[in-house]
């Protein structure tokens, strides 16, 4: 099994390893990186303050943890607007243009669909203007237009009402009123995946020219393969940042799932130990964190935590070039984790991943996708249970007594304090859901149903959605040929042996690929006390 490397961790995949060299990515210095749109917290030149990396909440049993004083923090009076802010909606690669997608992002349910006339992707506010039927629900008529299915009424791509079949063709234009359009949201296409502004304003309409989307090199460099996929999940944007910003959970939370590198002296059987993180930089855009020698994450806000590493150079054999001198080896490896973490609604959250890599690409390249998500499902399988439940025990002491409730003494937590600090100071301690819901969160399902794959991912995902359905047709044929293969013993009374022996192989395997689909595209649970 090969390991797609990290700053933290080794993430699970299908391939030998064999097949193709790797760069050690767990024993050099990183370098930051420049150009990207998080440039900007280097930037700041207002007033700073000195804050703590770490943080603690001491009982009077427990002796106070001296925190160091490492974070810089922008003490400028700016206030994050969450709703001045690009959000990502899907992975281009997932949709279907022929059917309208809808989404919750932010609190908003949205409609994304291919508007053929524009050749580009649109997004709509998901409520017809007739009676409010969801226009997710409805279908791309034969002029390409979007269509609401409960009275036919059609949209173009600018959101204008172009026909209603129940207005006589005689009378007046209703169908050219303004209350008759539908809410459009700014969009565009950046790092193939579809984005949105959360403001339907007139006034932003043109607002990719003034900002977009931030920007990752990796994801536009043509010599990196992306290993991408989305997953809804069942707990709020701040518990997943914080779990993605946490490699101190790794060796436990996904014991037996995700390979970590093991240190000098294990101190237990995970091998769990001291993680030096700082964060070095904290403004409204986010923050800029490093892990000693391993790692540099960044948070920028509200949606990336981006880990990445310095590349290594391949020391493979060099080039002889036409004069007969040998030039050294150009190629450096690097593999990257980019995480998009979308607020849904409260206890709600949805998440996209980009794993960047500029080596073993050609194995990926003929690698099914599917295959590695459900290796990246295992993972979040593996602690999403225990996240769910943690979110509900923050909420019943309040977001605003995190601080307060939680004993984080050590450095492995600072990147999960410097995100508390951000949410604290410049995001007004929790999502903006602009009054939309009540503050509680959904009642916890059964585990089997709170952890389901098919409808939080397989649905969505064209890959696992036709693997899928693959899988299903498989076994009804295996289910068929054991049947037929009795009928036909019966019937011939010729080879009756061999025919029971291929009924049985057969029954055997519809069995087995019955619980395959089910662990794989289900539900797969993950006990921690047994593993």
């Amino acid at each position: 099994m090969v390991c797609v490397r990290t700053p933290y961790v080794c993430m699970p995949s299908l391939v030998s390893e064999t097949q193709f060299a790797k760069p050690k990515l767990m024993s050099f210095q990183f370098n930051p990186l420049h150009g990207s749109s998080f440039s900007r917290i280097h930037q700041k030149t207002s007033s700073k303050s000195k804050l703590f990396t770490t943080i603690s909440s001491s009982p009077s049993s427990v002796p106070t943890v001296k925190p160091e004083p490492e974070l810089e923090v922008d003490s400028q009076g700016e206030k994050f607007d969450w709703y001045a802010q690009w959000y990502p909606i899907m992975l281009v690669c997932d949709l279907d243009k022929r059917v309208p997608h809808g989404k919750r992002v932010m609190g908003l349910d949205i409609v994304l669909w291919w508007d053929r006339n524009e050749n580009t992707w649109k997004v709509f506010g998901d409520a017809c203007p007739h009676r409010l039927a969801p226009l997710s629900e409805g279908r791309i008529d034969q002029w390409g237009r979007l269509q609401c299915v409960y009275h036919g009424w059609c949209f173009n791509g600018s959101g204008d009402c172009k026909f209603i079949p129940q207005a006589p063709p005689d009378g007046p234009p209703v169908h050219t009123f303004k209350k008759a359009c539908v809410a459009v949201y700014p969009s565009t296409v950046h790092h193939d995946i579809v984005w949105f502004w959360p403001n339907s304003d007139p006034q932003y309409k043109d607002i990719i020219t003034r900002k977009q989307p931030p920007t990752i090199p990796e994801l536009d460099d043509p010599s990196f393969i992306k290993l991408t996929g989305c997953r809804d999940i069942p707990y709020g944007y701040e518990i997943l940042i914080e779990n993605l910003m946490d490699p101190a959970h790794v060796a436990y939370a996904h014991y037996g799932i995700i390979r970590t590198r093991p240190p000098e002296v294990k101190a237990d059987r995970e091998g769990g130990c001291p993680v030096e993180l700082s964060v070095k930089k904290l403004s409204i855009d986010g923050f800029l964190g490093d892990q000693d020698q391993y790692g540099t994450n960044k948070f920028i806000a509200p949606c990336v935590s981006y880990a990445y590493s310095s590349p290594v150079i391949d020391k493979g054999e060099g080039i002889v070039s036409s004069d007969g001198t040998e030039k050294p080896p150009s190629r450096q490896q690097k593999a990257v984790l980019v995480f998009f973490c979308i607020p849904v609604s409260p206890g709600r959250s949805r998440l996209i991943w980009v794993f960047p890599q500029n080596f073993g690409i050609w194995i990926f390249k003929v690698f099914p996708r599917f295959l590695t998500h459900l290796g990246v499902n295992m993972v979040v399988d593996s602690d999403l249970y225990l996240l769910h439940l943690e979110e509900r025990k923050i909420m019943d002491i309040g977001l605003a007594n995190w601080q307060k409730a939680c004993f984080v003494p050590t450095k492995s937590d600072a990147f999960v304090v410097g995100f508390r600090r951000w949410l604290k100071k410049y995001a007004g301690g929790q999502v903006d859901w602009r009054g939309k819901y009540s503050g509680a969160l959904p009642r916890t399902p059964p585990r089997e149903e709170l952890m389901d794959r098919y409808w939080s991912h397989v649905v969505s995902c064209r890959s696992c959605s036709a693997a899928y359905n693959r899988f299903n047709a498989l076994e009804v044929v295996l289910q068929f040929a054991s049947l037929a293969s009795i009928g036909i013993a019966t019937a011939t009374k010729q080879n009756v042996k061999v025919m029971v022996a291929v009924a049985v192989l057969c029954f055997a395997g519809s069995k087995w690929l019955a619980h395959f689909i089910y662990k794989n595209f289900h539900y797969h649970d993950y006990n921690h006390a047994l593993h």
